[in-house]
């Protein structure tokens, strides 16, 4: 759905976080020590697990599709997507592999924005947190998936983010109809390096009676 170019030319900027500053969603132990943030949704339960070395095949199968590797560009040998995913661990930001009904269908990237060439782009707040999500398989793309798992990931972030935002690429239309049905907002458009992209916000609801 969403993507972001992986050439290090075309992505300055990307620095580690902080020691210390959790980035992620909220875990539940699973039997075996994994973590995993289990999420109920209209379409199910979904599930979201850490992204693991076995997972990559699965990963590079999904980037090698055109619909995908228009807006991703991780097109190519397995190792491409080996690359990437390794700089975005090494950058602080948190991997995981979505689930629904027990099957792999997406794959998630959350980040801490004041760590972040995009802060850079918008007046960000302390404590933003940044996502790109890819739907993997094409037979869950077209039917509102994308829209129900933003909105139910989003929710979860904010319960300790102000806003959560993402900066779609502005010819991916999809993809920004799905952000605005899960509750993000369109503000701006910004030039990032590689493309022009939507800045998408979804902020913290505020308690009924303040202003």
């Amino acid at each position: 759905m969403q993507g972001q170019p992986a050439h290090p030319a075309a992505r300055p900027g990307r620095a580690g976080r902080a020691g210390g500053d959790a980035v992620g969603l909220r875990h539940r132990a699973q039997p075996g020590g994994r973590a995993v943030t289990v999420l109920p949704t209209t379409a199910g339960e979904f599930r979201l697990r850490p992204v693991e070395p076995a997972d990559l095949p699965l990963l590079a199968d999904w980037m090698n599709d055109p619909a995908v590797a228009a807006f991703w560009e991780l097109d190519g040998p397995p190792q491409r997507t080996a690359l990437h995913v390794r700089k975005e661990l090494d950058a602080g930001n948190a991997l995981y592999l979505g689930e629904l009904g027990g099957v792999p269908m997406s794959y998630w990237e959350v980040y801490r924005v004041e760590h972040d060439r995009l802060a850079g782009y918008y007046p960000a707040q302390p404590g933003d947190m940044g996502l790109h999500l890819l739907l993997g398989p094409a037979s869950h793309r077209g039917r509102g998936l994308g829209a129900v798992l933003l909105a139910a990931v989003a929710e979860d972030l904010l319960r300790g983010a102000p806003r959560v935002v993402a900066e779609p690429d502005v010819r991916n239309t999809a993809s920004i109809r799905a952000f605005r049905r899960a509750g993000f907002a369109a503000v701006s458009e910004i030039d990032l390096p590689e493309k022009r992209a939507a800045l998408m916000v979804r902020e913290r609801a505020r308690p009924q009676g303040t202003v």
